[in-house]
């Protein structure tokens, strides 16, 4: 069994509230779950009105599978126009680690 985790740390546009960081957070949220089947959430920042962190978390027997979700996750929320992708950290794990 194996675990990806990818972390990522957003600035967003012409943002003004904390509202309006919802409006473009969830967004972004839903279609990573809808599409990809992984668990994701907004896990940092959240009193910050420009900056977001987005954390994700997938399941998979097999690594190719993993790495290759990972990498279109990666590539939805790099092509959003409303946010900047400043950093992503990746990690694997593997049920054999101690």
């Amino acid at each position: 069994m194996y675990v990806g985790t990818l972390s990522f740390d957003l600035l967003l546009g012409d943002v003004r509230s904390l509202k309006e960081k919802r409006s473009v957070v969830r967004p972004i949220v839903a279609e990573l779950q809808r599409k990809y089947a992984v668990s994701a959430a907004e896990v940092g920042g959240q009193d910050l009105h420009r900056r977001a962190e987005i954390g994700l978390a997938m399941v998979s027997g097999d690594t190719g599978h993993l790495t290759d979700v990972l990498d279109r996750c990666e590539r939805l929320v790099a092509a959003r126009p409303e946010v900047e992708l400043l950093s992503v950290r990746r990690r694997l794990h593997s049920d054999e680690d101690d």
